[in-house]
């Protein structure tokens, strides 16, 4: 009996979606780390034993902020902040989101950044979302770090829940979005380390528009209801 070798090889099995590297020793960087987002998600990383900077346009700012923190947190100029980072979270307003990246191009080459910056405006109706020319807050800092790993998460979180020292857990899931599974497995496994929180994959950069519109509504919730609501997915 003659037997023929189809001459391919086994198929490996399947990447476990859920086998996500260990982030504890990388330095995170959070541009924005004076304001609300940034300041929030940089306690909640430190307290979970991260080592994090946070940065601002002042280095003076960022170092009074840090020390108001503690739990390790340093501050440091904007750019020195990236420098010093292996992972940088952006969570400026969305009006000085260009400005601030375009400024930064060098010190975030060949870095992960993790866009959470939310295109919104207000008016009397409420919060509604904003089209930014690339598509979505992620896409343009894309376009303008062609050198960096771009990511998008983080959009959903409260600031306030985030910085009240007094709850443990923070209840929800991360959407995590970017074009490289190496890097979206980062940044789960970065949100993994607060506890409460779960990094979810959400797909690649061309679908962040929805993901950061999706605040709009949550502001909503939240007035109408007076709570502070996060995200949860089901049967994953």
């Amino acid at each position: 009996m003659t037997t023929h070798d189809s001459g391919s090889a086994p198929k490996p099995p399947a990447k476990d979606p859920f086998d996500l590297p260990d982030v504890s020793g990388l330095t995170v960087g959070v541009i924005g780390g004076t304001g609300p987002q940034g300041r929030g998600l940089a306690y909640r990383l430190a307290r979970a034993g991260q080592k994090v900077v946070i940065g601002s346009r002042a280095a003076d700012r960022a170092e009074a902020a840090a020390a108001e923190l503690g739990h390790g947190v340093e501050g440091a100029e904007n750019a020195a902040c990236a420098r010093r980072s292996d992972i940088v979270i952006v969570a400026v307003p969305w009006e000085g989101h260009a400005k601030t990246l375009e400024s930064l191009r060098e010190e975030l080459a060949g870095k992960i950044v993790v866009d959470c910056v939310n295109p919104l405006g207000f008016d009397k109706k409420g919060a509604y979302a904003l089209t930014p020319e690339e598509g979505s807050a992620a896409e343009q800092a894309a376009a303008l770090l062609p050198d960096s790993r771009v990511t998008a998460a983080f959009h959903h979180l409260s600031a306030v829940l985030l910085q009240d020292e007094s709850i443990e857990e923070i209840d929800t899931d991360v959407l995590v979005l970017g074009e490289a599974r190496a890097d979206t497995d980062t940044v789960q496994a970065l949100a993994n380390r607060i506890p409460g929180m779960r990094g979810i994959f959400a797909g690649r950069l061309r679908n962040a528009h929805q993901v950061e519109s999706l605040v709009a509504n949550l502001i909503s919730v939240n007035r109408r209801y007076k709570a502070h609501a996060g995200l949860r997915i089901t049967d994953v």
